[in-house]
């Protein structure tokens, strides 16, 4: 029984017998205790040389801590830009902007289909007006910032573009992240619009434009983290994150770029979950392929291009609506195994987000949680604390092997959008998150406070929410821009979008000039969509 006495509370019942077999959340049985000959004779490369294994610069952390950048974004975009002055207010170091999702979807708020949705998982955005508002009094020249968004990403790297040069800061100082990674959308999100061709040539022009024009800007971060989220394991999120970066460098590679003239803006952004030592060995895994992909399947030369550089949050999915203070717990354990798996940027979730929106409160102990791990832990000072731990080695070859063996696989299939239209990595993760939640219902799996060590009452906590009054807010504002602009302006910029999609010319100038001409990212979007047309699963 649990009991309280003298304020404290304790648990009386037996300890629960430990499982019979252990292996980690990808099912790689764990050895009681390693030794020499469970490690690989790997040369062990320094940090900072091929095959990257030990992290992508010499000193890591040492010179410089990872970017503590926290992901928000809700309701309207004066609403947001409160909460970002707010976290750099309390030592963030870059911004991630979460959208809603009519601005993923390409329709503006006042759409048939957008209400209900506007401002509800992330900021709506609708036009340059918003995106105004949005970073007003925050200087695009100091900050970095990443957008969660793909579908509609060339068109919000656009209005930033915008609103910077109003700053009076040049495209080519805008520093940041697109997500820009429409093939994870196909297999576990579902935020896409467009079938894979258009999807890929936007995606392929982003990377054009901005070589010449943003050059320090990550075009696209290829994301393991949804693909993770939907149910995945560790394994997979590697073979199929990394399966999709193949694929847009090959159709970048198709469309006439030399590979070291883009590779080295291509970024990544994986999940961490609570199995400590897997996640670590996770990230080594995930370099050394990497690199190795790079130099020997796309012959690149610059050593930037073969370096897997990635943002890291830790797992929504991991985050319970019991016992929501736990939370905090989990959110650390992933962080650390975040950083000393060389992580160069790094979100962490709020104990709250599975009840709603993060407090503010919450919020600032997610970032504190992160500077307790730079400041206080001692691990930052470490340039690669767990080179050399047999167990760490042993598994990071392990992960390596079941990787390559589903590259084998995709490439059998013909290439990794070949394997997504024929639903092969959406079965997989559907598999193992089936498995998942067996093991959980069976008690297999222990959560805590889920399945085992239950509270039958819990104090309740703050929720976050967003004022329903926002969308009407939100719709008023789009609707009096549309009254307001010189929409002949507007037309001409969106008939020379339609006439470069006709085309074969770069989509990212056309789009740039017609948010500077107010128009909206849902009739942009409408324009590639006559062309392009609609995405459908054929399952």
């Amino acid at each position: 029984m649990i009991s309280a006495t003298h304020g404290v509370v304790t648990d009386d019942r037996k300890p629960k017998q430990r499982k019979q077999r252990f292996a980690t959340d990808a099912d790689i049985e764990i050895k009681g205790a390693y030794d020499p000959s469970d490690a690989p004779a790997d040369p062990q490369n320094p940090p900072g040389q091929f095959p990257y294994t030990r992290g992508v610069q010499s000193t890591m952390y040492r010179g410089q801590l990872w970017t503590m950048r926290q992901y928000a974004g809700f309701g309207t975009a004066a609403e947001s830009n409160r909460r970002y002055k707010y976290l750099l207010a309390q030592g963030g170091k870059g911004l991630s902007v979460a959208f809603d999702l009519p601005t993923q979807m390409g329709r503006d708020s006042d759409h048939d289909m957008a209400r209900g949705e506007v401002g509800r998982v992330g900021v709506a955005i609708d036009s340059i007006e918003d995106m105004r508002i949005l970073f007003d009094g925050i200087p695009l020249a100091d900050v970095s910032t990443s957008m969660t968004i793909n579908a509609t990403a060339a068109t919000l790297l656009a209005l930033y573009i915008a609103v910077g040069e109003e700053q009076g800061t040049p495209a080519s100082a805008l520093r940041g992240t697109i997500q820009n990674d429409i093939l994870k959308e196909y297999i576990a999100r579902g935020t896409y619009i467009y079938p894979p061709a258009g999807s890929m040539r936007l995606i392929t022009d982003t990377f054009t434009y901005c070589a010449s024009n943003v050059p320090q800007w990550n075009t696209v971060s290829i994301s393991g983290y949804h693909i993770r989220e939907a149910g995945s394991d560790a394994v997979q999120e590697v073979a199929f994150t990394l399966a999709n970066g193949m694929a847009y460098v090959q159709a970048a590679l198709d469309a006439g770029l030399d590979v070291d003239d883009f590779a080295p803006r291509l970024s990544f952004f994986f999940n961490v979950h609570n199995n400590f030592i897997e996640e670590i060995a996770k990230f080594r895994a995930a370099r050394g392929l990497w690199a190795t992909i790079m130099r020997d399947r796309f012959g690149a030369k610059n050593p930037k291009s073969q370096m897997l550089r990635f943002h890291s949050q830790t797992a929504g999915v991991t985050l319970q609506a019991q016992q929501p203070l736990v939370n905090i717990v989990r959110v650390t354990i992933q962080a650390l195994a975040s950083v000393l798996g060389g992580t160069q940027s790094l979100h962490t979730n709020s104990y709250d987000e599975a009840l709603g929106l993060p407090t503010e409160e919450a919020a600032r102990i997610a970032l504190r949680t992160q500077q307790v791990i730079g400041h206080e832990s001692g691990v930052a000072d470490f340039i690669d604390p767990f080179a050399g731990s047999y167990a760490v080695e042993a598994l990071t070859a392990d992960i390596t092997k079941r990787v390559e063996a589903y590259f084998a696989k995709i490439d059998e299939i013909g290439g990794m959008v070949r394997a997504i239209e024929q639903g092969f990595p959406q079965r997989e993760i559907e598999r193992r998150a089936y498995e998942h939640q067996r093991a959980v219902e069976r008690n297999e799996r222990i959560v805590v406070g889920v399945n085992e060590y239950v509270m039958a009452e819990e104090a309740p906590i703050p929720i976050g929410t967003v004022d329903p009054n926002l969308e009407v807010e939100q719709v008023r504002r789009v609707q009096a821009l549309r009254a307001k602009r010189n929409n002949a302006e507007t037309t001409r910029a969106l008939t020379a979008l339609d006439d470069a999609a006709a085309g074969t010319g770069n989509l990212v100038a056309p789009i740039v000039g017609a948010v500077r001409a107010s128009a909206t990212v849902g009739e942009i979007a409408d324009v590639l969509r006559k062309r392009f047309g609609e995405y459908r699963p054929a399952t």
